[in-house]
């Protein structure tokens, strides 16, 4: 029960949340609104972005297949991109860094709380990539 209101409690609050080994951030906007902001805001970095995941639609369109009518997510997309320089560098230390590219932004919606985040990164090297994460994440949110 105290872990249950931990969560809560965390939930709560406006700055970043850690839960399930990811960072995320409320954004106060739509959907729509908050996918725009964080393809803005990959592409502000000089990236490119490779895929983006449909993954709420996809969820949502497959829950009868496996006999659930409930509903995750409003809208859940995932933004997949790798930074050239930065995937060589933390490469150069350790190849099996490779593991983590590509890198992902994600937006969610569920029940009009709409937020952005990324899953966290191993101590080390790999804290670059996270960084560079944290920023297009509170680029996208307006922190």
């Amino acid at each position: 029960m105290k872990n249950i209101l931990i969560c809560a409690a965390i939930g709560l609050t406006a700055g970043p949340v850690l839960a399930q080994e990811a960072v995320t951030y409320p954004f106060d906007g739509s959907f729509d609104d908050a996918t725009f902001a964080v393809e803005n805001a990959i592409i502000g970095k000089g990236l490119v972005i490779d895929y983006v995941s449909h993954a709420g639609d996809m969820l949502a369109r497959t829950g009868k297949d496996i006999g659930s009518d409930r509903v995750l997510f409003d809208g859940a997309d995932i933004f997949l991109f790798c930074s050239a320089q930065l995937s060589r560098e933390v490469m150069e230390v350790d190849l099996m860094n490779i593991a983590y590219c590509p890198y992902g932004i994600f937006v969610t919606d569920r029940a009009g709380q709409v937020m952005v985040g990324y899953r966290t990164y191993p101590d080390g090297e790999m804290q670059k990539v996270q960084s560079l994460l944290d920023d297009i994440a509170q680029d996208a949110v307006g922190g």
